[in-house]
């Protein structure tokens, strides 16, 4: 093969998914899209199964759309380093595999593939160069981020195409629903998925929607949040499967769904509750309104990245859309009172579908991760 074809992605599986979710997408696309043979190494496949019903967790070695993937054991098996070897998402390679890559005649080309972040120091980091302290390797790191300087966001060439059909489709979608066991939708009811980590403002916010004027169904896949579900119609606990309903709120409970049937729930929907960061940029492309809870790091260092991206994403807003979107981001991400901020948010939907589609048309200029890091790689190396 040429130079660069060869792509090894090692990931370290999270609690929360989302680690394996992004490496996955861009595993999938590298290959689907740009030819490349690529090796995903998962330290934790019951994990990954979870979101890919396909995966077999008792193999060591299997091949999925295209992808070789690896069990990621320790001590790490002899292997021949590819041309190009992503760490992703924080997670560190086997210190075996790092000596490999400096035997190697063609040295590869190291990347460390960041977390996802607005804050304004992404940009000047974006592709710096990192040498090894004691081999002859250098990592260089490649910052996703939404604006021109970083490396994008994931997006695959088929998902604008396959999410107008499908939201244009109202028969596929109540045969999307009936597969959930979710009635048709109805036009005077609003449908509202909920992804989230734990978090107290779930009462708050189901306390508004059972009180309020329209009917509300609100989708909740199993996860984080199902014990404070439980909490609001004051059962010791729910699952996947249990409808409830108060008032004008029906919660219906979802099993943990695989990507592509998340990504249809979300094009679904009229409005969307994500969490992290894989389940963040799949709300920005169904093009839906969107609340973001972010991952909590310690000391409150993830509040960072909500102001940052509350700061671009209301750029394109007017000044009462913006202030009532930031409300309610922060009364979410605080587990304050998120109820009294929703009529003040809901209110102003036009304003805020109208920036979804302007949001997409920036994050398209910037071009999407995959291929941004494709390209990357080859000017490397010629």
């Amino acid at each position: 093969m040429s130079p660069g074809t060869r792509w090894d992605i090692f990931c370290q599986v999270i609690d929360n998914y989302g680690d394996i979710g992004i490496t996955w997408r861009l595993a999938r696309q590298l290959a689907a899209e740009h030819g490349l043979a690529v090796r995903l190494w998962v330290d934790d496949l019951e994990s990954f199964r979870h979101i890919r019903p396909e995966i077999d967790p008792h193999l060591d070695a299997q091949s999925r759309q295209g992808v070789e993937i690896l069990r990621w054991r320790a001590p790490f098996p002899p292997a021949e380093p590819a041309d190009v070897v992503v760490e992703a998402l924080a997670c560190h390679l086997p210190v075996e595999h790092e000596q490999a890559m400096a035997e190697r005649p063609a040295r590869p080309i190291w990347i460390n593939l960041e977390y996802l972040s607005a804050e304004h120091w992404v940009a000047g980091c974006h592709g710096l160069p990192s040498p090894h302290p004691r081999l002859p390797l250098t990592k260089y790191f490649f910052m996703p981020g939404y604006v021109p300087g970083t490396g994008g966001v994931l997006k695959e060439a088929w998902l604008a195409d396959c999410r107008d059909a499908f939201q244009a489709d109202l028969p596929a979608r109540n045969a999307f629903w009936d597969g959930l066991g979710v009635p048709a939708e109805r036009p005077d009811e609003l449908r509202i998925s909920l992804f989230s980590y734990e978090s107290r403002a779930i009462d708050s916010l189901f306390a508004a929607w059972s009180a309020g004027p329209q009917d509300i169904r609100c989708l909740v896949p199993a996860g984080k949040a199902l014990a404070d579900v439980a909490r609001f119609f004051g059962r010791e606990h729910v699952a996947a499967g249990d409808v409830m309903q108060r008032g004008a709120l029906t919660v219906h409970v979802l099993s943990m769904l695989e990507q592509d049937s998340y990504d249809r729930l979300l094009w679904a929907c009229d409005c969307n509750f994500v969490r992290g960061e894989d389940s963040l940029v799949r709300a920005m492309w169904a093009g839906r309104p969107l609340i973001w809870q972010a991952y909590r790091q310690d000391e409150g260092v993830h509040w960072a990245k909500i102001e940052a991206l509350l700061d671009l994403y209301c750029a394109g807003l007017d000044a009462a859309a913006a202030a009532a979107l930031r409300r309610l981001w922060r009364l979410w991400n605080e587990d304050g009172e998120a109820g009294p901020a929703w009529a003040g948010y809901w209110i102003r939907r036009q304003a805020l579908l109208a920036r979804t589609a302007s949001w997409q048309t920036q994050l398209d200029r910037v071009g999407d991760l995959a291929t941004n890091l494709a390209k990357f790689c080859d000017e490397r190396s010629k």
